[in-house]
């Protein structure tokens, strides 16, 4: 199984990832996983662990990782904002064929407040957009 590990693994965290370096060829035949970096996707920054030097094959995999990551994230944004739009279309069939007035007198409100909101920033984008082109 050592074989088949990678060298580096990477635990998730909220804007980032704790960056470990594997070994698994040792006596015990354990996994052992040391803590060389943290990793900042906000800022880009990557600050070494403890007393660890980063060397030059250690950044170059974090710096693959950071730009897997901000890909794997921007997908997940768009496809966020596709399910969006199918929710808004399924919110309208509900409210058309299924809501019943207490249903509707509890969302009604909060779903013209946020389109709403949503529809002025678009137009003020989208004006801002034709402004520049």
């Amino acid at each position: 199984m050592a074989g088949d590990l990678p060298d580096y693994y990477f635990r998730v965290r909220e804007n980032g990832a704790a960056v470990f370096r594997l070994d698994g060829e040792n006596r015990q035949r354990r996994i052992e996983m040391d803590q060389i970096a943290v990793v900042n996707l906000r800022s880009g920054e990557v600050k070494p662990h403890g007393p660890h030097r980063l060397s030059e094959a250690d950044k170059a995999e974090i710096d693959r990782w950071i730009a897997a990551r901000r890909a794997t994230l921007a997908a997940r944004e768009m496809d966020d904002i596709r399910r969006a739009v199918d929710h808004l279309n399924l919110t309208t069939q509900w409210v058309q064929s299924r809501a019943t007035d207490e249903q509707l007198d509890a969302v009604t409100n909060d779903l013209l407040l946020a389109m709403h909101d949503l529809r002025s920033t678009l137009v003020r984008k989208k004006a801002d957009r034709m402004g520049r082109g």
